[in-house]
């Protein structure tokens, strides 16, 4: 199982180094767009929505890899502290309790959401716009999908921690 669990990080991290990249696009892209408007006084509506897709993109895809860094917000106060099997039991419990079920929510509600905005190949409002919003749509399934990936490796190593008292740097 813990070989799933590293597989399911390794396509995390894969995942996040990938989408990481965007942020340097997100950059340029904005320069461009401020450059455009207030040097050249024009702008694109392609270009400004370009920035909303790459932000939503970084955000949605890197959701999964940053769980597995442990970069979420956490209220700490005393799992710094803690016990490796207490934070473990922390961390079987988080995905138990709060991730499946909030990733499984999200999935159930924007199943019929994506669908129905891939069925007609939805695109911007905006004349000008980017004709691939179902793309973005269908990247919220991406998120859920991949955090609760991520929640199952870190729920599979807990196991291990809380069931032989594998260390979780020695399960990775």
């Amino acid at each position: 199982m813990l070989k799933f669990a590293a597989a399911i990080e390794g396509l995390n991290d894969r995942i996040g180094r990938f989408t990481s990249w965007g942020i340097l696009v997100l950059v340029v892209l904005q320069f461009a767009v401020v450059i455009q408007r207030y040097v050249f006084g024009v702008g694109f509506v392609w270009l400004q929505e370009t920035i909303t897709y790459v932000y939503a993109s970084v955000f949605m895809l890197a959701a999964g890899f940053t769980l597995l860094r442990d970069g979420h917000v956490r209220v700490d106060i005393w799992y710094r502290e803690a016990s490796e099997k207490a934070r473990a039991l922390v961390d079987l419990l988080g995905a138990l309790v709060f991730l499946w079920p909030v990733t499984g929510l999200l999935l159930f509600v924007a199943w019929p959401y994506v669908s129905r905005s891939f069925a007609i190949l939805e695109g911007s409002r905006e004349s000008g716009g980017l004709p691939l919003l179902y793309l973005l749509k269908g990247e919220i399934l991406i998120f859920a999908a991949a955090l609760a990936l991520q929640g199952l490796a870190r729920a599979i190593r807990a196991v291990a921690v809380l069931g032989n008292g594998e260390t979780e740097e020695g399960a990775r």
